[in-house]
């Protein structure tokens, strides 16, 4: 600090017209600053790079969108499929299950219990034998399933999609922006750094954008795909169980009773 001292009095002394004072420059925050140039570089871009953004800029609101109501939907399944196969393991009554299914209107194993609870009183009233009757519930159970799997599978190939051609749409909006600058480039004359950098800058932007809605989706898409699967997989062994039970205890007393115990020791 002395030293510094020493050399300002020293300069002031050779000659005072070098030292001014100095005015204290203003500046912006760091996140402030890099918002503003985000914007001003979105709104130099030119028409075919803010076309790619708008675009962009809807995939990712609309990935956004199936990612709530996914985590949602897929919460409430998951969690009433359970508390359902809990009421399924300890009725003693079909048939009362049967009324109380409803209230599990999230759960894709309730509505599959009830589809297959109707088609076997749909065989019982055609007196069907047993093998016929158990081919009839056993295709429902399957058409059960495979409606709510697609149910529940629904918009997320878009997430797939978002994931795939987001970076590359980006990267079409980022070469075209360049091809821009470029082209200004040569009818200004001049290809110096201050020049060239704002239009690049202005062109990376769409690929950072694509970037940016697709990483999101990529993940989630995965997320609930898996999610899904194992939901499919509860399906298909209830399916499996409930097929058991009818087997054993149910259709072998023959067409009349619609009431019967769940339990394997029942």
């Amino acid at each position: 600090m002395s030293v510094t001292l020493s050399l300002l009095a020293f300069a002031q002394a050779a000659d005072p017209s070098l030292v001014t004072t100095a005015t204290p420059a203003t500046v912006a925050p760091v996140g402030t600053a890099a918002t503003s140039n985000i914007v001003q570089m979105i709104g130099h871009a030119g028409p075919v790079v803010k076309g790619v953004l708008l675009a962009l800029s809807g995939f990712s609101l609309f990935s956004w969108a199936i990612i709530l109501s996914k985590a949602i939907q897929l919460s409430w399944a998951s969690r009433n499929s359970n508390a359902f196969l809990d009421a399924f393991w300890q009725s003693r009554s079909l048939t009362n299950l049967y009324a109380e299914a409803a209230g599990f209107g999230s759960s894709p194993i309730a509505h599959i219990f009830r589809i297959g609870y109707q088609e076997l009183g749909r065989v019982h009233k055609a007196r069907l034998d047993q093998r016929t009757a158990m081919e009839n519930v056993q295709r429902a159970l399957r058409r059960s399933s495979a409606a709510e799997g697609t149910r529940l599978f629904k918009y997320l190939p878009f997430l797939a999609t978002c994931g795939n051609a987001a970076p590359f749409i980006g990267l079409f909006g980022t070469v075209w922006g360049i091809m821009d600058s470029f082209h200004e480039i040569g009818l200004a004359g001049s290809a110096n750094l201050a020049t060239v950098a704002p239009g690049i800058s202005e062109a990376l932007v769409a690929t950072a954008v694509g970037l940016a809605a697709a990483i999101p989706a990529v993940i989630f898409f995965n997320y609930f795909n898996s999610w899904v699967r194992e939901l499919e997989a509860e399906m298909s062994n209830f399916n499996a169980d409930f097929i058991n039970i009818l087997e054993r205890d149910l259709l072998k007393r023959g067409p009349a009773p619609l009431t019967g115990k769940t339990n394997a020791g029942d």
